[in-house]
């Protein structure tokens, strides 16, 4: 290892440090209860809410999967997903946010999400709990895989480790920094690492900017390129087995390609995702005063659209200065990470991919301890009646470990690993299993139990169906998974809740109490 390499491992060592410090300093406090461990007591602020829920909800995904599809085929695919996801934020706080955290108390103190739409429903035998956690361990453990990617992508880039060796160390260290300090050491961190993202965003867009030779050029470039800067075309880079040609130092692009409305509604479907996303719905359920929740709205809208902004850039920017130097989609992703090393002295350059670093902590964190969450408190405690609060939080703690193998093993090909569309995937079974859901929940008092467990399983199922067996025949079917999943979850939630009995009086009177206060 090189010089420069270790300077750049000593700054990401003690930026490490200063994350481990964090858990050790909530460790305490987080060991409690469950219910500190898993939601912090309710006692968020509304900026730790705000800017720990963005960085949890965007990962390695925009450092490395965003500025890689920009770089890969330019601006549209970029754009619409950015602007679907902005759009999708403000007004998940601005609709959702506030009736969950009142619903949420008044569902009995619920502080997970199947504890929520089990307690919302009044049930019995807890079928609706133990569903939705199945599907949140499912999806989060793909979510967790494209994190432990980013591990293996940054670390071998940056130090010449294998892939899989890289991507093993990232993985035991964000499994050991989850198990210390739970929610509240994973919000505090993720504020933290909030600035420390959008920060690194920031500065690589600048620096970028001027050794590219100013905005002209970048424009001038990104022109050249057939659809490149096109919001309704897209690039075509010439491929052979997956490889971009590059002659005399040119890649090669063919005729750009068109993009219709339908992939604008493709790509602008991600913003539906946000309504069933449990780490930013969580912040919303975790914040000490629903009245907050404006002002964390604001912040984590300008947040949002800063840091995509930022990230796109770099990918356009990137194709001026290093044009050959990514020749495959799933090598594209580097180019954050490229520009640090070329742009910056080594230590700043540790500091600034420590933005990567930090959105995968922030997210993986966040997955991890949700579906551990979900299989002890909603499938284990339930099953041992007996089970008292120590003995749930061991079966968190063993469950974060065993979703952290798996992921590892999902994330263990290298070759087969593009975080964008690893990400893409969960994002639509969350989006589609419990966004319906949630928005029918807190607004329509005549759903039932079954019309909710109809909407969210046919919502989950139709992602699984769309994606391996629709999508591959192309044309319409080609749109993005989330889309009509979203729509079947909805109709099936309708149609099932008014075939069957309205819910009971009890029922509609939370439903009631919850709006009031909300």
């Amino acid at each position: 290892m090189d010089s420069k390499s270790v300077q750049i491992m000593i700054s990401m060592v003690v930026y490490m440090a200063a994350v481990i410090g964090i858990g050790l300093a909530y460790m305490k406090k987080a060991n409690k209860s469950t219910d500190a461990y898993l939601l912090g007591g309710r006692s968020l602020g509304p900026w730790v809410t705000a800017m720990s829920a963005e960085a949890s909800d965007m990962s390695g995904w925009l450092l490395m999967g965003l500025p890689g599809v920009a770089y890969w085929c330019g601006l549209a695919d970029a754009a619409w997903t950015a602007i679907g996801l902005a759009v999708g934020t403000y007004l998940n706080w601005l609709i959702t946010s506030r009736r969950l955290r009142s619903y949420s108390v008044v569902a009995n103190d619920s502080i997970t999400l199947p504890d929520f739409f089990s307690n919302r429903f009044r049930e019995n035998k807890k079928i609706i709990m133990t569903v939705s956690a199945l599907f949140i361990i499912v999806f989060f453990t793909i979510y967790a895989s494209s994190c432990f990617v980013t591990c293996g992508k940054l670390f071998s880039t940056l130090f010449g480790l294998e892939y899989q060796t890289a991507m093993i160390l990232g993985v035991i260290f964000v499994l050991a920094y989850t198990l210390l300090g739970g929610f509240l050491a994973e919000s505090a961190s993720d504020f933290m690492q909030s600035i420390v993202m959008i920060f690194a965003l920031t500065v690589i867009m600048v620096l970028g900017v001027v050794h590219a030779g100013g905005i002209g050029a970048v424009a001038e470039n990104a022109k050249s390129i057939p659809g490149f800067l096109e919001f309704f075309g897209i690039a075509t880079p010439v491929t052979e087995n997956g490889v971009q040609q590059i002659i005399n130092g040119q890649p090669q692009f063919g005729e750009a390609g068109k993009y219709s409305l339908l992939s604008v509604a493709s790509c602008m479907a991600w913003g539906l995702g946000y309504f069933g996303m449990p780490q930013v719905l969580l912040r919303f359920m975790a914040i000490r005063d629903g009245a907050e929740l404006k002002r964390s709205r604001r912040i984590a809208t300008v947040w949002v659209v800063i840091a995509m902004a930022a990230a796109i850039f770099i990918g356009l920017i990137g194709r001026t200065v290093f044009p050959d130097a990514l020749t495959t989609s799933s090598d594209s992703e580097n180019i954050f990470i490229l520009m640090s090393e070329s742009f910056l002295p080594p230590l700043l350059a540790g500091l600034v991919m420590a933005g990567i670093l930090a959105s995968v902590i922030s997210s993986s964190d966040s997955y991890l301890l949700i579906a551990a969450s979900a299989l002890s408190k909603n499938i284990f405690a339930p099953a041992k009646k007996n089970a008292d609060d120590k003995q749930v939080l061991w079966a968190t703690r063993i469950t974060l470990l065993l979703v952290a193998i798996v992921g590892a093993i999902l994330a263990s090909d290298e070759n087969n690993q593009v975080i964008f569309t690893i990400v893409s995937f969960a994002w639509a079974g969350f989006g589609a299993t419990f966004g319906p859901l949630m928005i029918f929940s807190l607004f329509w008092k005549r759903i039932n139990r079954w019309g909710a467990l109809a909407g969210m399983v046919s919502g989950g199922a139709m992602v699984f169906i769309w994606k391996l067996l629709l999508k591959p025949m192309g044309g319409v079917f080609g749109i993005y998974e989330l889309l009509p999943a979203f729509i079947v979850s909805c109709i099936f939630i309708v149609v099932v809740s008014l075939l069957t009995a309205a819910p009971s009086k009890e029922i509609q009177d939370d439903f009631e109490k919850a709006k009031a206060n909300a």
